[in-house]
């Protein structure tokens, strides 16, 4: 996969896995198995593993569950509730295991302990215990904000009212899962049906819809069970061993699942798990997998979070289910950005208890059945109409498409041809070539801009989503209306509306259909059951919505723009580095003005020449050493025959490579690039993105003109350590007490930002052993330096 194809299939899956999370989470209403959504996840993850720039950014990279609903009052977790990395293979379980010894420079002849305990398929749920006594109950929600169902969890019988035990802490919020086992979940869709009312899909959307509900009585009515598995804050903390805090739970009143046990190594992780998997039919409640964490609270401590998930634990998900069907047609959606998405629309088939019918294309190069580099990705199986396919619930909102069983393929089935003009405007359909790498973008686009609908409509419809502005009511119907009637185009049109046009539009939306349907031949649709009363309340709740979201977080904001690469993660570390959205667009523009030329892009771009090897060769302008007789004395970098041969490969000669180095180093980034590029949390792909959306004039702006209409305010800040809250630090050099990984890891934790160079707006650099040109630098431009071992003494203050 190229570096184009990795970011265009990187922003198709955080889309698809943002669907996800708020079918599932926010509205108990899952559009995907389990398995589906773990496979997209893991994609994801792989792909930010090989395109390091590429973590972060999205709407999926760091996120948690879903909004929380407006039907119930919210609670802000004093510490976020987030999720966990998954695993399917036993070799993934091994490589977790060495990964933690790995980051803790753990030695192999040391013991490391962990827990496993089953995966609970229900509802997360968080209970806030004060002088033991339950004061709170809140769901995960979004991970930061969960929603307040306290009168609910009082109705579960498992739940106790107050913690017994003399060592029950001061504050203490306990976390688990709340689930309904087989036979009450059969019992209520008994009484579901005798009722005449709908059947739930499966005890975990039965589980969710039962604690979410308005009135207690109906939560009471229901069987509702509970297992606490962990905790957020405690006061005071807890001290030992994950297993050990299980047991005091177990002594105050709280469901452990027995199941739980402590494992000495990665082999007696696994025999667990296949174990469980073997009692799964028996459990009486559903699971998905087994989670393990390690048992020692201090190694998790330094161990922290990466993203949306601790690094002391993993799920082993058990494995996906197939089912095989039928393409029924080949469509093409237009997205946001123009990309041209194949999607297969399936003889509808039942996959892990849910109907899909339809399937996940990815881009041309999957329907024709060749990766990137021209090579098979299905040993030559094209994906045709007619063909009956193997469907895994793996794909995006929608499942994947794993392979073609062609020996049931249709005699005079052909090979789909890809549109080379846009459905939605007519424009040219392209797939750019890299001028890195000379290959073809996997994605093709309409080069229609501005003037293809399909992208206008879609940059809307992510502009008014539950986690962007979150303009309730306004769904995509509604979108679609505005924009046909011209009267929204840009976000800001939104702030403009008023009663008589908003309701001008929708009229003339229903006369037109009506016209359609006459013109057909087809009776007339059935009277809408609201009347004009109705109607135009609805019209004015539109319009309160839109009011109501005329102040926004800066992150909120940024992510709503629906900026390429800009993600909710990305917008968040944006919102933390500036204050304000000018601050923002002028740090942007002056990024743009010190962009590297074409001649630094060319050279990062030659095979064998990596950025250590270039910069060398950048700073000497001469690769390898002067031949016999020459009388050039300026300093050479040494390099292998390969690297040499690929330099005079690209180039022609080494006099032209010499010539090309001489201009790329009058075209490196400037520091004002460096500034974006280098933050951890950014990166050079959301540097670049942000550079070419603020360089067209009308997105600037479209961005002025929403200012206009609301308020940005800073985000709210997390909770941080004073002594390294906001600062930049810098290590270099070798590291004795702890990894590079580690304390990466623990400066972000307290609210520090780790950049990979040193300017002069650095505030601290730590210097191990080793230190060399990252040194002179901070000794340049007058930076603190300190040695590893005060570092550690002020982390172990802080």
């Amino acid at each position: 996969m190229t570096a184009a194809e990795a970011r265009a299939r990187h922003e198709a899956l955080s889309a698809e896995i943002a669907e996800a999370d708020e079918a599932y989470h926010g509205a108990d209403a899952p559009i995907m198995t389990d398995a589906a959504y773990d496979a997209l996840r893991r994609e994801l993850e792989a792909i930010e593993a090989r395109v390091p720039e590429l973590s972060g950014t999205g709407a999926a990279s760091a996120s948690v569950g879903a909004k929380p609903s407006d039907k119930f009052g919210k609670v802000r977790h004093a510490v976020p509730m987030l999720s966990l990395g998954n695993a399917f293979a036993e070799s993934e379980v091994e490589e977790f295991v060495a990964r933690v010894r790995r980051f803790l420079n753990w030695p192999e002849a040391e013991p490391l302990s962990f827990t496993a305990e089953p995966k609970i398929d229900g509802l997360s749920l968080s209970l806030r215990y004060q002088n033991g006594r339950l004061v709170t109950a809140a769901t995960r929600g979004d991970g930061e904000v969960g929603e307040n169902v306290t009168p609910n969890a009082r109705t579960v019988s498992d739940i106790p009212e107050a913690l017994t035990g003399e060592d029950v802490p001061e504050i203490c919020e306990v976390r688990g899962e709340v689930y309904l086992n087989h036979a009450d979940f059969a019992a209520i869709n008994a009484r579901q049906e005798a009722a005449g009312k709908p059947l739930f899909a499966n005890p975990r959307n039965a589980a969710a819809g039962s604690l979410r509900q308005l009135d207690p009585a109906i939560t009471a009515a229901r069987p509702l069970r509970f297992f606490a598995y962990a905790w957020g804050e405690v006061t005071p903390p807890f001290e030992g061993s994950q297993f050990g805090v299980m047991q005091r739970f177990r002594a105050w009143g709280l469901p452990v699942n027995p199941h739980t046990i402590l494992c000495a190594d990665a082999a007696a992780m696994i025999a667990h798990y296949r174990a469980i998997e073997a009692e799964r039919p028996n459990l009486g409640y559903d699971i998905d997998g087994v989670v393990y964490k390690v048992d020692d609270l201090a190694l998790q401590r330094r161990l922290g979070f990466v993203s949306r998930a601790p690094r002391w634990a993993l799920a082993h998900k058990f494995a996906a289910q197939k089912a095989f069907t039928v393409v029924e047609e080949i469509a093409i959606n237009v997205g946001r950005t123009g990309s041209l998405n194949p999607l297969a629309k399936l003889r509808p088939v039942t996959v892990g208890g849910v109907v899909v019918s339809n399937a996940t294309l990815h881009n041309e190069g999957y329907v024709q059945g060749v990766g990137g580099d021209g090579e098979p990705i299905r040993e030559g199986r094209d994906i045709r109409v007619g063909d009956t396919v193997v469907v895994q619930r793996a794909g995006d909102v929608i499942p994947k498409v794993m392979d073609v069983v062609l020996e049931k393929r249709p005699a005079d089935a052909t090979p789909y041809v890809f549109p080379e003009h846009c459905p939605a405007c007519g424009s040219r359909a392209v797939r750019e070539i890299n001028p890195r790498t000379g290959r073809q973008d996997a994605v093709r686009r309409c080069t229609g801009g501005l003037i293809c609908p399909a992208q206008g409509v879609e940059r809307l419809k992510h502009f008014v989503s539950r986690n962007a502005f979150d303009l309730e009511g306004f769904g995509e119907t509604y979108i679609e209306v505005l924009f046909e009637a011209g009267l929204v185009r840009q976000p800001a049109d939104l702030f403009r509306l008023d009663f008589d046009a908003l309701k001008a539009a929708i009229v003339a939306r229903r006369e037109a259909l009506s016209a359609e349907r006459r013109a057909a031949g087809e009776p007339p649709a059935k009277k809408a059951k609201k009347k004009g009363d109705d109607e135009d309340k609805a019209i004015k709740n539109l319009l309160a919505a839109v009011a109501a979201r005329r102040t926004l977080p800066l992150n909120r904001f940024l992510f709503a723009l629906g900026i390429p690469q800009i993600g909710e993660s990305t917008a968040k570390a944006l919102a933390k580095r500036f204050p304000d959205m000018p601050s923002l667009m002028q740090a942007v523009a002056a990024a743009g003005a010190a962009q590297a030329g074409p001649d630094f892009i060319e050279i990062s771009g030659v095979p064998r020449i990596g950025p250590t090897t270039r910069d060398r060769l950048l700073e000497a302008g001469a690769p390898g050493e002067a031949g016999e007789g020459e009388a050039d004395t300026r300093p050479r970098v040494r390099m292998s025959a390969s690297q040499r041969d690929s330099l005079v490969g690209h180039y022609g000669s080494l006099e032209a490579a010499e010539a090309a180095l001489a201009r790329a180093a009058a075209q490196r980034p400037g520091e004002a690039y460096h500034l974006l590029a280098d933050d951890g949390e950014i990166g050079p792909v959301a540097t670049d993105s942000l550079i070419q959306f603020f360089c067209e004039p009308h997105n600037d702006a479209a961005v002025r003109a929403l200012l206009e209409a609301v308020t940005v305010t800073p985000m709210q800040a997390a909770a941080s350590a004073a002594a390294f809250a906001g600062k930049t630090l810098v290590f270099t050099g070798s590291l004795e007490r702890m990894t590079r990984n580690e304390a990466k890891a623990t400066a972000e934790r307290l609210g520090a930002k780790v950049s990979g160079s040193v300017s002069a707006k650095t505030d601290l650099v730590v210097a191990g052993p080793g230190a060399g040109s990252k040194l002179k630098d901070a000794e340049k431009h007058g930076v603190t330096v300190i040695s590893e071992e005060a570092w550690v003494a002020m982390v172990e203050s802080a």
